[in-house]
């Protein structure tokens, strides 16, 4: 006994038989039409590879990105290939990490006045807690007085926290 199955409620009978096969007068026109959208996809999915290659846009096109890269010079690099600090607009910034969250500014101003006069000093607060966030930003007007608290302070104690001082702006070597 054969079944029909009927497809959007109006379409073409196809006729099955018990074994779930499609009965022979139907069955090689509906892998024929299996085959043409198994084609049609392949077809669509080659021009989709194709058209992942080709990029458009700016940026993409390496023969520019070359000539502009010759246009500007590079970054100034030392001797030694060490990354080189750069002045902000007013001034040497150091970036302190690791300060402990319940530091003050007065904690970091006594331990970093030593070494010269500080510019200005920003540290900023987690808003909901109201504790340090763990960083602080400390401006020096002179470029030796920031290298004296980076060699002396990198590694110090703060509060009982190991504080980290580097550069705040710096050049990067060129690779």
């Amino acid at each position: 006994m054969a079944d029909v199955l009927d497809i959007d409620g109006g379409g073409e009978d196809f006729s099955v038989d018990e074994e779930g096969d499609l009965s022979d007068e139907h069955g090689e026109r509906f892998h024929q039409d299996i085959s043409s959208m198994e084609k049609r996809y392949q077809d669509s999915v080659q021009r989709l590879k194709e058209r992942a290659k080709k990029r458009k846009g700016r940026g993409f096109d390496s023969d520019k990105a070359k000539d502009i890269s010759q246009k500007y010079e590079p970054m100034a690099i030392d001797d030694n290939e060490v990354a080189i600090p750069q002045r902000s607009v007013e001034g040497w910034i150091l970036f302190v990490t690791g300060v402990h969250e319940e530091a003050h500014e007065e904690d970091v101003r006594d331990k970093f006045e030593d070494f010269g006069q500080i510019k200005n000093l920003h540290v900023n607060l987690d808003r909901r807690t109201g504790f340090l966030k763990g960083y602080a930003l400390v401006e020096y007007e002179q470029r030796e007085e920031a290298q004296a608290a980076i060699d002396v302070l990198n590694g110090s104690d703060l509060l009982g926290q190991i504080i980290g001082v580097d550069w705040c702006f710096v050049k990067e070597p060129l690779k």
